[in-house]
């Protein structure tokens, strides 16, 4: 965890997105924290897990609501910063996996349907990753993603 008083070019990069690139854009504020053992961190923290196995075939990260409180889980591998990226800002956009958005169907002749918000999942590839403080963190769509036209001057992700 980086001193209070610390600049924003050293805060960790999962912190410097959250509060830098996606809680404007989403209209929340977010605290995010390191901590070496699960067991300091309070009760009231959500918090993400980087474990060598994650126990879920496929997946390099979930992000389940247990018990009624928000948590992740991370494989650990050379990716693990874009995954725990990924999990946080989704946590964050939809801390309990049930949020609905209305949009256009992808698919021809649908109309519209009603989207889960997992902000990271339409662009999570390594291919549409950015870098915060060197390293590689996920990108994330903006709540336009579902404008029903879209707009030259819009930013989407």
């Amino acid at each position: 965890m980086s001193h209070p008083r610390s600049s924003p070019k050293s805060q960790p990069p999962c912190r410097k997105q959250a509060t830098r690139d996606f809680g404007h854009i989403w209209e929340i504020e977010a605290s995010v924290s390191a901590f070496a053992k699960l067991e300091d961190v309070p009760t009231d923290y959500w918090p993400i897990i980087v474990r060598d196995d994650i126990k879920t075939p496929g997946a390099a990260g979930v992000h389940e609501d247990k018990n009624g409180q928000p948590f992740a889980l991370v494989q650990f591998d050379n990716d693990w910063p874009l995954t725990a990226s990924h999990e946080t800002l989704e946590m964050l956009g939809d801390p309990f996996g049930n949020r609905l958005v209305a949009g256009k169907s992808p698919k021809q002749g649908q109309g519209r349907v009603n989207f889960l918000v997992e902000v990271c999942d339409p662009s999570e590839d390594r291919q549409f990753a950015y870098t915060v403080n060197g390293v590689t963190v996920s990108d994330f769509y903006t709540p336009h993603f579902f404008d029903p036209v879209a707009a030259p001057s819009v930013r989407y992700s």
